[in-house]
């Protein structure tokens, strides 16, 4: 568990540049064009998880963002992780946490980033640690099986 805490930090930094982040976005009066046809601002709201599913739900979206986080919390005791698979853990633990805080204080969780050049969900810092964190857990456990191990053989 001692490495678990030295990659904690992680997950402290994904918290902390999307909740800045979202308090940025709630400025924003009017979408802002970042490179046009393919990049801007927009803010939304979304009471639901990926895509708005479960949108009004609020209650069962934080109680499932909760089971997440303790399925999270059991595989980093359940294995020895190896540095690529922790540190998708941690981008995953810290998304999760993020958008969990939002959803409990403010009831939905703030959206800012859209692709323009394609019609998609409009995302925030959070999603895309959640996402860069699920494909690091993916290619950790194509590519380093080495890194599941096992603690309690």
């Amino acid at each position: 568990m001692k490495t678990v805490w030295k990659y904690g930090w992680i997950a402290l930094l994904v918290i902390a540049t999307d909740q800045v982040t979202k308090r940025l976005a709630l400025s924003l009066e009017t979408p802002v064009t970042l490179i046009p046809g393919v990049l801007g601002l927009r803010l939304t709201r979304n009471t639901g998880v990926a895509f708005s599913l479960l949108s009004g739900s609020p209650v069962l979206v934080t109680v499932l963002s909760g089971v997440v986080l303790v399925i999270g919390g059991l595989l980093l005791w359940r294995f020895r992780l190896g540095a690529l698979s922790l540190t998708g853990a941690m981008l995953i633990v810290g998304g999760a946490l993020s958008n969990m805080l939002s959803r409990v204080f403010e009831g939905s969780v703030i959206d800012m980033i859209e692709f323009l050049f394609v019609n998609f969900a409009v995302f925030n810092a959070a999603d895309i640690a959640l996402t860069v964190g699920c494909g690091l857990l993916i290619l950790s456990i194509l590519f380093r099986p080495d890194e599941w191990k096992p603690r309690h053989e």
